[in-house]
């Protein structure tokens, strides 16, 4: 039996106590009783919502082989006879078994930050560098203070390639997760204005992001988007700090990773990109320059790592957008169809831009219409309302005639809309989402952002339960 990790070694890592008999090690690590798998541990974490402590029965029901629990619930789980290790906190042991994992691997640990394109650019690693060997990445965007040692301790002792996602929404969050994850790589995606509101200015989130320097491997590689305002000065950081191999992608001229030609459609897109002297063409099988920027990164990763190029651009062709991130829903209408980007996962103004121009890109059929189907930004502080108003100006460069708008902040944006867009303003989600399910039309293209708490995803939850697979209905002729 090949085992994540021996409860023995478990149990040295984390200063912890065994409580009742053991099995000999475990195949994989929970923190959610719901989706536990047999062979796994559970780990009772304590949450702002919830404590995993509640739902150690749960747990244990669905196959977790053993429970890790703190020494202070431990008496009021008495009637639990499972085998439990027992320790003082769960959150910090889980924190010592990730520096434990990182201390044991020999993988090249790549480590991803940015205002926008942390998830797109890490799933896009997890595939180049999947070709060239066993890789390791977050699940969805666990990069927080409870997701990046959750990531670490998961990690197999023989992986080749460890990715991992950092985020951060005040300054010194980034610090403390990249001291754990001691990346050989470090990338940061771009500079942009999301969080504002617990920041001065865009600076301050540059100098936040730049704390991924500090956790780098010695001999460890930067890499820099050349394009965004803020390039020299992380540049100066990471120099003030020692870093040596500094990198850069981007279309200027000086990039590193060059992009020197793009050509998208509404569903994939081309770039040619410049590296080590020579142009090499990459299909990629999503769309959206942004899309197209992040591979630059993404490529330039697999050069630095000593990974197989040409394998690693074959796999870009067959890279499809995440859910929330830009997946396609192609559903059926009234005999025909409407095309449904579900960019629903979050936002903010630089990500609104790169989600518009994917709308402009795409084509409606037959009478149809591109329609942005746009909610509220939030954590932009005392920025809210110009940050919402500026929005007017890539929809009207992008000719976008239709808008449908929820929430408080977007009001401001419907007051900024000429008369010549046709604006459709509700104050909530739940008024809007009626609205689009019965206005939406044969040939339309509809585009649905917002951040994450304004709940878009149940418009595009809505719209996937109302409409029928267009390839299912085809199917079924």
């Amino acid at each position: 039996m090949s085992w994540l990790w021996t409860t023995e070694d478990m149990i040295a890592a984390m200063a912890g106590r065994p409580f009742g008999t053991l099995p000999e090690g475990i195949t994989g690590i929970s923190i959610d009783s719901r989706s536990i798998t047999p062979g796994e541990a559970f780990f009772a974490i304590k949450g702002d919502r919830v404590d995993g402590h509640d739902y150690a029965s749960m747990a244990m029901a669905n196959g977790a082989s053993l429970l890790v629990v703190s020494e202070a619930r431990l008496p009021a789980m008495g009637r639990l006879t499972v085998p439990m290790i027992v320790v003082e906190d769960v959150l910090a042991a889980l924190g010592r078994l990730g520096l434990a994992s990182r201390e044991r691997s020999k993988a090249r640990i790549i480590a991803v930050t940015g205002s926008v394109g942390k998830t797109t650019t890490k799933e896009m690693l997890r595939h180049v560098l999947s070709p060239s060997g066993k890789v390791h990445a977050s699940v969805a965007s666990f990069n927080n203070h409870w997701g990046v040692p959750l990531t670490l301790a998961r990690m197999p002792a023989d992986t080749d390639y460890g990715v991992f996602e950092v985020g951060m929404n005040h300054p010194g969050e980034i610090r403390p997760l990249v001291a754990m994850i001691r990346p050989d790589v470090a990338i940061i995606t771009t500079i942009a204005p999301a969080h504002l509101g617990n920041f001065k200015n865009i600076k301050e989130i540059a100098a936040a992001k730049a704390e991924i320097f500090e956790g780098l491997e010695p001999g460890g590689h930067v890499v820099l988007n050349r394009d965004n305002d803020q390039f020299n000065f992380l540049d100066r950081t990471a120099q003030s700090l020692g870093i040596e191999h500094i990198h850069s992608f981007g279309q200027h001229a000086k990039a590193e990773f060059r992009l020197a030609e793009f050509n998208g459609s509404d569903e994939n897109s081309t770039l040619w990109l410049t590296i080590g002297g020579e142009t090499l063409e990459v299909a990629i099988g999503a769309p959206g320059r942004h899309i197209a920027e992040n591979a630059l990164a993404a490529l330039g990763v697999v050069r630095i790592v000593g990974a197989d190029m040409e394998k690693a651009i074959e796999a870009l062709a067959t890279l499809k957008p995440e859910k929330g991130r830009g997946k396609r829903h192609r559903l059926s209408i009234g005999g025909g169809s409407f095309t449904l980007i579900d960019e629903s996962y979050n936002a903010n103004p630089a990500s609104m831009r790169a989600a518009i121009a994917l709308l402009a890109a795409s084509e409606p059929t037959g009478r149809g219409r591109r329609i942005a189907v746009l909610g509220d930004m939030l954590e932009m502080g005392d920025y809210a309302q110009k940050v919402h108003t500026d929005l007017a100006v890539p929809l009207l460069a992008a000719g976008i005639e239709y808008v449908w708008l929820a929430g408080a902040e977007m009001a401001a944006l419907k007051e900024s809309l000429p008369e010549s867009v046709h604006v459709e303003y509700r104050e909530n989600t739940s008024e809007l989402t009626d609205y689009v399910l019965n206005s939406v039309a044969p040939g339309d293209v509809l585009m649905v952002k917002s951040s994450l708490g304004i709940g878009f995803g149940k418009i595009v939850a809505a719209l996937l339960d109302k409409f029928p697979s267009f390839a299912d209905t085809q199917r079924e002729l």
